[in-house]
C-alpha cells in the first residue's frame, strides 16, 4: 500500500513539506469514496515520488471541519507547501493522472510570484 494515513497531528507537517502531496478525504460509509479509493491507491503505486495520503473524516472530524470539508470524497493537492487544488467528487483514473501531470509541470517559482503579486495588490 503506497498511501499514508493522516491525522490532525500529521496533516500540516505532511502537506507543508517539499514535493507533491495528494490527500483523499473519505469515509467508510461513502459509496463514491469506495469507487475512488482503488483509483487513488493504483495511482499512488505508479508514482512513488509523490506522497499520497488519506484522511478518514469519521476518525478525524476536527481536521475535516477545520479544512472545511463538506462533501466526500474530496481531493486536495499540495506542492512545496502550497495548496493548488481542492475539489469534491470521485475522479476517474485518467482525470487523476492528468491532474498529477499538470501539477508536475507547474513552474512553482511562477506560482509563488503570482501569489506574491496577489498579496501585494489592493482588493
Amino acid at each position: 500500500m503506497a498511501t499514508t494515513t493522516l491525522s490532525m497531528d500529521t496533516f500540516e507537517e505532511t502537506v507543508t513539506g517539499d514535493g507533491i502531496t495528494f490527500v483523499d478525504f473519505w469515509a467508510e460509509w461513502c459509496g463514491p469514496c469506495k469507487m475512488f479509493g482503488p483509483i487513488f491507491e493504483e495511482t499512488s503505486e505508479e508514482n512513488p515520488d509523490v506522497t499520497f495520503a488519506k484522511v478518514d473524516t469519521e476518525a478525524e472530524q476536527q481536521l475535516a471541519g477545520a479544512l472545511g470539508i463538506m462533501s466526500i470524497p474530496t481531493l486536495m493537492i499540495f506542492r512545496d507547501g502550497i495548496q493548488l487544488f481542492s475539489q469534491a467528487g470521485a475522479l476517474p483514473k485518467n482525470a487523476l493522472d492528468d491532474l498529477l501531470r499538470q501539477v508536475r509541470e507547474l513552474d512553482m517559482d511562477e506560482v509563488r510570484k503570482q501569489m506574491a503579486d496577489e498579496a501585494d495588490s489592493p482588493s
